[in-house]
């Protein structure tokens, strides 16, 4: 969250190792190129395209490069002020060996020189998570965690596997480099509506005084996927829902909504609240974790296979493509108000959101009127697809007699502002400026593995569920304490 600082115009060097990757092409080029585009990286950036290839060079990779953005549907003129002999460039690690490395400082400073370049460097590792340890090692080693400039490091998620993995990683990449040089990203931060969390509540008196156990009954935080495991079959089966959503999406949204105000609005303070959160969460009760993994079913109309005839899954895969979880923070603000994480694969609808369920009021005066059960306020942040909110409340419908009936506040950011940048433009332009608010700490890495690494090594029964529906019916129960069940999304 830059707030317009004008440091990220200062020349500098993206060095992408995995650069033929399939993030690269998705994600990082393009979004590189939007950043190009409306000129918010400067004149004078360069990338540095790094992989174990070896037939490819510079012009080769420019080829593949300008494949990738046609692909994602990126305009000719656009392309053409990305990939160009100026601009991207191309070096080979082979096998990765320390002499590998040497090479690749020796590009890294000739492409400097030969562009002018001050040494400000960015090493983004867009690498399958086995390899971090040995690229972090390589770049230490080979000088490339210093120059002249700032230099700062990128890596990807997941940041371990367990609690035990992720110390050994955040061990590893303390040997090399300083921890205000590491800039792990969670490109779920990146998105507006969850950077909005902040302002949303610190900004408006009109809701933080309510946020918390005396006018809030419970919380509920839903990533919601209609697509199946796709060509992720290799990564997901050794991952599963709990590592590749819960541990991070969604226990940093849980985070950012239940912190206490920081003492300022930067990236320390922000960051040290985060944690402090994770400390007050309850020791999970296995009893409030529901799994699931999808069977075959609908999507859309159209007929799609269980997870286990998927290309890739073991017939007999037990790897959960749906958890939820209901969490306690045991602290002045949310003693007693209940935290319900979910997600999933092959779920009824795409839709990521936040919902905030208020208190009813203690005696309904109406009832004499009107018969009906009231529904509490809530509040309903939408991440994606549409984003924006939705603040519920009961109003009197026009007539004789008093009728409770549930009306809504709406906003929407597409109907105020113009198209959203991707999160992956809003992360690379925050690496740039030196802005870690948005990027997990390495202290918010080991609280979250430390809360759920015991889950993992005694994870319930992993339940079948329809495609096209909302999970296990089993995830209803969690709610079943306040008479109430999941909201549908918006």
């Amino acid at each position: 969250m830059t707030n317009g600082n004008t440091a990220g115009n200062e020349a500098h060097l993206f060095v992408i190792l995995g650069a033929t990757g399939d993030l690269v092409g998705r994600k990082l080029l393009p979004s590189l190129n939007a950043l190009i585009a409306r000129d918010a990286l400067g004149s004078n950036s360069v990338i540095l395209g790094v992989g174990v290839e070896t037939e490819f060079d510079d012009e080769s990779f420019r080829v593949r490069c300008r494949k990738d953005l046609a692909d994602a549907g990126i305009p000719q003129d656009q392309i053409a002020k990305t990939v160009s002999d100026k601009r991207i460039f191309y070096q080979t690690i082979a096998k990765g060996t320390p002499e590998d490395y040497k090479k690749l400082a020796a590009r890294v400073e000739q492409v400097e020189k030969e562009n002018g370049l001050p040494g400000n460097r960015v090493f983004y590792l867009a690498l399958p998570p086995k390899v971090f340890p040995l690229a972090i090692t390589g770049l230490g080693n080979a000088g490339l965690n210093k120059s002249k400039g700032w230099t700062r490091l990128v890596i990807e998620k997941p940041f371990g596997r367990d609690l035990a993995s992720a110390q050994a990683l955040n061990k590893v990449a303390h040997e090399h480099f300083e921890e205000t040089q590491i800039y792990r990203i969670d490109h779920y931060l990146g998105k507006e509506t969850v950077q909005n969390l902040l302002v949303f509540r610190f900004a408006n008196a009109l809701f933080e005084p309510q946020w918390n156990r005396d006018r809030i009954e419970s919380v509920e935080i839903t990533v919601a996927e209609c697509l199946g495991v796709e060509h992720r079959a290799a990564y997901y089966e050794g991952a599963g829902a709990l590592r590749d959503m819960i541990q991070n999406h969604l226990t940093q949204v849980m985070t950012l909504a239940a912190m206490e105000v920081p003492e300022a609005f930067q990236a320390d303070p922000i960051r040290r609240e985060k944690v402090k959160v994770l400390h007050s969460v309850l020791p999970i009760n296995i009893q409030n974790v529901v799994m699931g993994q999808y069977a075959a079913g609908k999507i859309e109309g159209k007929d799609v296979p269980a997870y286990r005839d998927e290309p890739g899954v073991a017939k007999d895969s037990q790897t959960e493509t749906f958890v939820a979880i209901r969490l306690e923070i045991e602290n002045w603000r949310w003693h007693g108000v209940p935290f319900f994480l979910r997600t999933g694969k092959r779920l009824a609808q795409r839709s990521s959101q936040i919902v905030v369920n208020f208190r009813r009021p203690p005696v309904w005066i109406f009832k004499p009127f009107d018969n009906k059960e009231i529904q509490s306020n809530s509040l309903v942040i939408a991440v994606q697809p549409d984003e924006g909110f939705d603040l519920y409340f009961e109003i009197k419908a026009p007539g004789p007699g008093v009728q409770i009936q549930r009306s809504d506040l709406h906003f929407r950011y597409s109907e105020v502002f113009k198209p959203l940048p991707e999160a992956y433009e809003t992360l690379i332009l925050d690496v740039i400026h030196g802005d870690p608010t948005l990027f997990v700490s390495d202290s918010w890495v080991e609280a979250s593995w430390n809360l759920y690494t015991p889950v993992l090594e005694n994870k319930p029964t992993v339940l079948p569920y329809a495609a096209g529906s909302w999970g296990p019916a089993q995830a209803d129960a969690l709610l079943s304490d306040l008479g109430r069940l999941w909201t549908k999304p918006v």
